[in-house]
């Protein structure tokens, strides 16, 4: 199949959160398997071209219709990390992704309509005919629209599409510019309930409402996070139009590199183990104190890693820390904040617990101290509000730390209560799960992994060791994402 990817992200070259993973290891592993994936970028000023090789022009004079005229784009290939990948450049005043940022912009749904045309146009231009062009979030919500009332008829009507929503919280709302812009026009009609008009603002579109419309085939990150999303509220007002398309949505759990994150190969850390050498975790529990300057000692590390915003649980995190420290642990957190006064809040208790041996507060972020902190913290704490899939807990799994985890998202799909998990035995259980969003629930959860630390250490290091055991490596999702492409290149 020749599948083309159409995103915002791509890592490592333009990277802002998960989705840039999940597009580049989700690319590798379908070309690895015999596919031909390409991916279509936007090319920003700010994007990392260091880790681009080969770049070089593909298409130099693109001219894609906006509003009444048209405006002139370069389109620029080259190879990252051994994934193709084109860069669309637009010679426009609006400057589209000359901005130093890859999101925040007050014009983004502009920005990204703009992006979606260019894309479809570079397709047809160039003669690329996809059997599946598989688009991500929000930014690319339109490429379905556009594609089934605008392009079938100028000879793209084999293409099919995958819209996969990573995160629902950001829907891309614009008004009827939009329609002028690419071409759309007809208000009158866009503008229904059954369209793109916003489920509860009669005067507003709707990007990724657009993407579930139109798209083949919807997808979201995690099963259990489909289940909330049209049922429960982390669909964020699009539940009714989820369960009205409920035939052609599902989750498919998201994986992580594990060439990146491996502790029997890992250049980051200083001693490498795996199940067999389990041992030497120990090790590296014991740099990472001598490194952070903490206590030397036996007590358990319990760590954070992550952003520190209300998806996250920032409430909970901020409770956690203080509690692990009265149950006589240690904390280590490395994350930093968007909110300033998340980020003044943090920078307080940072002072204010600077002289205290057994906590260290990392407010920022730093990859190869995110490598160490896997590797030696005993439990990894992750209260998230919501979350669509979460990487955390599939890393922490891999370098035997226990998850401490709120039973959401793609949390309750990968972490199996020690205690209380009925649908798994006690051999195939991986960590600790609480389900409220209070204090006292994540109090209850951290109370019984420290004292399964201290009381039964032999046990603790057998759930730990089990959670090594799960492969949750792009193998399996690579080989779902790819029978769905299958299915829905011969609707």
């Amino acid at each position: 199949m020749y599948i083309v990817q159409i995103a915002s992200e791509c890592a490592p070259v333009i990277k802002a959160g998960g989705l840039g993973d999940v597009v580049y290891g989700l690319s590798r592993e379908v070309e690895e398997r015999g596919h031909c994936v390409e991916i279509i970028l936007p090319k920003y000023n700010n994007m990392r071209y260091d880790h681009i090789w080969g770049l070089h022009d593909a298409y130099r004079d693109l001219w894609v219709p906006w509003y009444g005229g048209s405006v002139h784009c370069s389109v620029f290939c080259g190879w990252v990390h051994g994934r193709l990948c084109f860069f669309i450049e637009p010679h426009s005043e609006d400057f589209f992704f000359d901005r130093g940022v890859y999101y925040g912009c007050d014009d983004d749904v502009m920005r990204f309509a703009f992006f979606s045309k260019a894309a479809l146009e570079f397709l047809l231009k160039s003669n690329k005919r996809p059997n599946v062009i598989h688009c991500h979030d929000w930014q690319t919500g339109l490429i379905p629209v556009m594609l089934y009332e605008m392009y079938q008829y100028h000879g793209m009507d084999n293409q099919r599409v995958l819209y996969t929503i990573h995160n629902f919280k950001h829907q891309g709302f614009a008004g009827s510019e939009v329609l002028w812009a690419t071409g759309l026009n007809r208000e009158s009609y866009y503008f229904q309930y059954d369209q793109l008009r916003d489920n509860f603002n009669p005067f507003s579109l709707n990007f990724m409402k657009g993407g579930i419309v139109y798209a083949n085939h919807i997808n979201t990150v995690s099963p259990h996070h489909a289940w909330e999303a049209m049922h429960g509220d982390a669909g964020f007002g699009l539940g009714h139009t989820l369960h009205l398309k409920s035939f052609k949505f599902s989750g498919i759990l998201n994986g992580i590199d594990y060439a990146t994150w491996n502790p029997e190969e890992d250049p980051h850390i200083p001693y490498d183990y795996g199940i067999s050498t389990f041992e030497d975790k120990a090790l590296n529990k014991k740099a990472l104190q001598e490194k952070l300057l903490l206590r030397a000692c036996d007590k358990p590390i319990l760590a954070f890693i992550g952003r520190l915003d209300d998806q996250k649980g920032v409430q909970l995190v901020h409770h956690a820390m203080y509690f692990a420290l009265s149950r006589g642990a240690q904390f280590v957190l490395l994350g930093s904040a968007t909110d300033s006064v998340i980020n003044d809040w943090f920078w307080h208790e940072k002072r204010y617990l600077n002289e205290n041996p057994d906590i260290h507060l990392e407010l920022s972020f730093n990859e190869e101290l995110a490598h160490l902190i896997y590797a030696g913290a005993d439990m990894m704490v992750v209260p998230s509000k919501f979350e669509p899939c979460g990487l955390t807990q599939l890393i922490s799994l891999r370098y035997g730390t226990v998850p401490i985890v709120r039973g959401v998202g793609g949390l309750y799909s990968t972490v199996f209560d020690w205690d209380y998990d009925n649908e798994h035995s006690r051999e195939e259980r991986t960590g600790f799960v609480f389900y409220d969003s209070d204090n006292y629930a994540v109090e209850s959860a951290m109370n019984r992994a420290i004292d399964l630390y201290y009381n039964e250490p032999k046990l603790f290091q057998q759930l730990a060791m089990q959670g090594m055991q799960y492969d949750y490596s792009w193998k399996q999702s690579g080989e779902e994402y790819i029978k769905m492409y299958s299915q829905i290149r011969h609707q």
